[in-house]
């Protein structure tokens, strides 16, 4: 992003804190033959134009490892990640707090099939704080998912367990941003093959 656009300045979130049950062990360690999910989770967002990305750990805080050492990425842990995906996305929006970006673009690790042109093309929806939009794979909804700052507190209200922000959107509809051209959205909960 642009100097010249602070307002529209938007951060990239990576929610990989869970143990990752039904899949034998944490996708924050998981790899296939594109690599770790957690670097390429990271790559995708800064190659789309976040600035910073924030990484949330919990169950696996050794994948921390995975990534270079960079004054753009920034590393926390989820204390309380065993109580599901909004713990995960608490402990990232309140890391995004001290900044002055206008929205976090949040990915989840475990879609290995996310591109940078699927998470540009929702950055692009991005008109500053007030904004909300969430990728969409044939007309299902799905991530990464765009929220903007004034958003943030609403979000977390009403986010308990592994609902995430789904009650704040399902309330606040956002703008659905076609990427089935792009990705199946599809999360990988499987064992490894």
């Amino acid at each position: 992003m642009s100097a010249a656009a602070p307002a529209r300045r938007v951060a990239g979130l990576v929610l990989a804190a869970g143990a990752g049950t039904r899949r034998g062990g944490p996708k924050a360690l998981a790899a296939d033959e594109g690599g770790p999910w957690l670097t390429r989770a990271v790559a995708l967002l800064r190659d789309a134009g976040c600035d910073p990305v924030t990484v949330v750990l919990g169950a696996a805080p050794e994948a921390a490892d995975l990534l270079e050492p960079d004054d753009a990425v920034r590393v926390v842990v989820a204390q309380d990640w065993a109580q599901g995906q909004s713990a995960s996305l608490r402990a990232g929006l309140e890391a995004l707090a001290g900044t002055d970006v206008a929205a976090a673009l949040v990915a989840l690790v475990d879609l290995p099939d996310l591109r940078a042109e699927v998470a540009a093309r929702v950055v692009l929806r991005c008109s500053g704080p007030g904004s909300l939009a969430r990728a969409s794979f044939l007309g299902t909804p799905g991530h990464p998912v765009l929220l903007g700052r004034e958003h943030w507190a609403g979000v977390l209200d009403v986010a308990t367990g592994d609902a995430g922000a789904r009650p704040y959107l399902r309330a606040h509809p956002p703008v659905l941003v076609e990427c089935g051209d792009l990705a199946t959205g599809v999360d990988d909960d499987g064992p490894p093959r």
